[in-house]
């Protein structure tokens, strides 16, 4: 795991090109703090903020080929890199280090950019070919790590995280109220959007190509949900589930250092742990988050997984006031508005571990998209169905849809059948099952002084998706959180972005291509939605504590704007005082300041989930404005941050362009 940053800047003056790219290193050092590197090359810097996860010694970057020609910058890793290697070394690469690196710049030079089909891993990367000049960016197919781009002053930025841009020579942040918009909306960006101006990020399975000052992005792999359906039995579809998952994770623990795993004591990550045990050498090390609120905490289950597999436990408790105080730093990191504070939990989560010497994770991300653990999708059957079913079906399909909260009883079902009657027949256009979530987000868009339509932009992209609509409505559902929530919500600011914060690896074994797609091909067969993941508890029933597998599912939550209120942090004047709403250009003073007020004298139980979120997204981007706009505040935002690089490679003028390029 790495940070990357760079630029393609031919107006910049070549004696300040060395300074501009290790500022932009500096602020994303949290990344990579073993070492850094950069290389320079006309016009052009790239450079590398290094975790080293795999050949300590010899897997410095930026990292060339024996020829000098072709240079790396990674940030991630290749789980399959020793099958990749073996394969490289038979058609006659050389190598000459033992790091996933080398054989990603390898498998690049060998097969262009099809090599990304062939990838399994958490990447974002860029190449540059020293001679042609040419520029490639690469992000892996699930998102699983970042990378932005931005134009400016006829030049091409590029970071594993936006702040680094601050150090770039003229170059400032603006709020998109467009982008806002639909962030509020949708709760995340958009697979290629960021919520500033002209900023954006590479697409999941997407690469961008640079040449002769051309752009072009396409994507290498499309998001597929769909398999042929398992043609064995229950029995067998478990044993291949099974054995799958046991690959992956054994992949995963592919490290010269040690692997822990991320324990909520749900069923997925329990999962986990347990192929984790049955495959280490060594003890297991897991690791939880546990609540000062009860509400909230699930610390019991997570000790009696511990205690049945023989893990090491350790865990960080959490209060309100550790989120209050922790807020701001970890809006700086996610670099995104948010809907609700569970991230900041997980930022403490990442320094407990690596406080621990621990600096690479597994986790169960990733298991509710592919097997259809969300109430989600049992809502969309049941409502994709409802004009066909009588009413006791529909009385028996509402009874069944919560098995996660245990008050929801004879009024919360007539309530939903109300709902479920009005939003039987889809309204916007390929969105059907989200619909009832997005009016949620629909009222925080209310917080904007520029009204647009805050959904144009995803249903412009459900419209133009490939094999879209032919999908079901619960392949849809699916596609739509592999696209939205899971990149822009759970594996970054809830994730990756959490973890690098403290310099932390996440590894998601779900998010295996081999599991994705054993996954769809059971669900086709054995997932009617009468039981959540039936399939993966059949596959682990007598390895993991009946209790686990019997327990109603306990999505991840944390306290929401009561931490605020009730604690009052000085940043809260940014939303408190008329002063500094009025310094806000995007909202509208008259929304926020009610709002606000009814939060502030309001107890929890009379403030709605959308009012709530609302608040969240209003002074998580406050916040945004403050530190990346204004750019008066935030953790690391010296770009004068003392980096001591490792590896310089001047490469000014000193290789011939082909043609005569420059």
């Amino acid at each position: 795991m790495c940070g990357i940053a760079g630029f393609l800047a031919p107006s910049l003056d070549p004696g300040a090109m060395p300074g501009v790219v290790t500022s932009m290193l500096s602020l994303i050092r949290h990344r990579g703090p073993d070492e850094a590197g950069c290389y320079l090359d006309d016009g052009f810097a790239m450079g590398t903020v290094r975790l080293a996860i795999v050949d300590l010694e010899s897997g410095s970057q930026p990292m060339s080929d024996p020829t000098g020609r072709h240079w790396i910058s990674f940030n991630g890793e290749l789980y399959n890199h020793v099958e990749l290697r073996a394969e490289l070394q038979a058609l006659g690469r050389p190598f000459r280090t033992h790091c996933d690196t080398e054989v990603a710049l390898q498998a690049w030079i060998q097969w262009g950019p099809e090599c990304l089909t062939r990838f399994n891993g958490a990447f974002a990367f860029a190449v540059r070919d020293a001679v042609t000049g040419d520029l490639a960016l690469a992000r892996d197919r699930y998102g699983k790590r970042p990378l932005f781009y931005t134009e400016h002053d006829g030049g091409l930025l590029f970071a594993s995280e936006m702040k680094a841009f601050r150090a770039f020579p003229g170059f400032r942040f603006a709020l998109d109220p467009r982008e806002l918009a639909s962030v509020f909306a949708v709760w995340t960006p958009l697979p290629d959007r960021t919520p500033f101006a002209g900023v954006r990020q590479l697409p999941m399975g997407g690469v961008l190509t640079v040449r002769d000052g051309r752009r072009t992005l396409r994507t290498y792999e499309e998001l597929a949900v769909g398999a042929p359906p398992f043609e064995g039995t229950e029995e067998d579809a478990a044993a291949y589930v099974r054995e799958t998952l046991r690959a992956s994770v054994e992949m995963r623990l592919r490290s010269d250092v040690e692997v822990g795993v991320y324990l909520s004591g749900g069923l997925d990550s329990s999962i986990v742990t347990k192929l984790a045990t049955d495959l280490s050498h060594n003890e297991v090390r897991t690791f939880s988050v546990a609540f000062e609120n009860a509400e909230f905490d699930e610390s019991g289950s997570q000790q009696v997984v511990a205690s049945h597999l023989g893990t090491r436990h350790s865990s960080v408790t959490v209060s309100a006031s550790d989120i209050a105080e922790h807020f701001p730093a970890a809006v700086h990191h996610a670099e995104v508005p948010s809907f609700r504070t569970a991230f900041v939990p997980m930022y403490l989560l990442s320094r407990h571990v690596r406080d621990s010497g621990i600096k690479t994770i597994l986790s169960g991300e990733g298991a509710d998209e592919a097997f259809l653990g969300y109430s989600l999708f049992r809502e969309t059957m049941l409502r994709a169905a409802w004009h066909e079913l009588s009413g006791e079906e529909r009385e028996t399909g509402l009874a069944r849809l919560h098995p996660e909260l245990a008050h929801f009883g004879p009024a919360h079902r007539k309530h939903m059948a109300g709902l479920f009657q009005q939003f039987s027949v889809e309204r916007l256009p390929g969105l059907f099952s989200h619909e009832l979530r997005y009016q949620n987000g629909r009222f925080a868009t209310r917080l904007l002084k520029e009204r647009t339509d805050p959904f144009a932009d995803a249903l412009e992209m459900v419209r133009t998706a490939p094999g879209y609509a032919g999908l079901s409505a619960v392949q849809k559902a699916q596609w739509l959180e592999y696209k939205t929530l899971l990149p822009g919500y759970l594996l970054s600011t809830q994730g990756e972005r959490m973890g690098l914060a403290h310099g932390v690896e996440n590894r998601c074994p779900f998010l295996d291509p081999a599991v994705v797609r054993a996954a769809a091909s059971v669900n086709l067969r054995f997932d009617d939605g009468s039981e959540e993941k039936a399939i993966l508890k059949k596959a682990f029933r007598g390895e993991l504590p009946a209790s686990s597998l019997a327990r109603r599912k306990q999505p991840y939550r944390a306290p929401g704007s009561t931490v605020f209120k009730d604690r009052r942090p000085d940043y809260l004047d940014l939303v408190l005082s008329d002063t500094e709403l009025g310094k806000l250009d995007w909202v509208d003073p008259v929304f926020a300041r009610k709002l606000v007020a009814k939060i502030m004298a309001t107890s929890a139980e009379e403030i709605s989930t959308k009012e709530d979120q609302a608040f969240v997204h209003l002074l998580s981007t406050a916040i945004l404005d403050q530190q990346f706009v204004r750019d008066t505040a935030g953790p690391d935002a010296s770009p004068e941050a003392d980096l001591k690089i490792r590896t310089v490679v001047d490469n000014r003028r000193a290789l011939p362009r082909a043609g005569g390029m420059r």
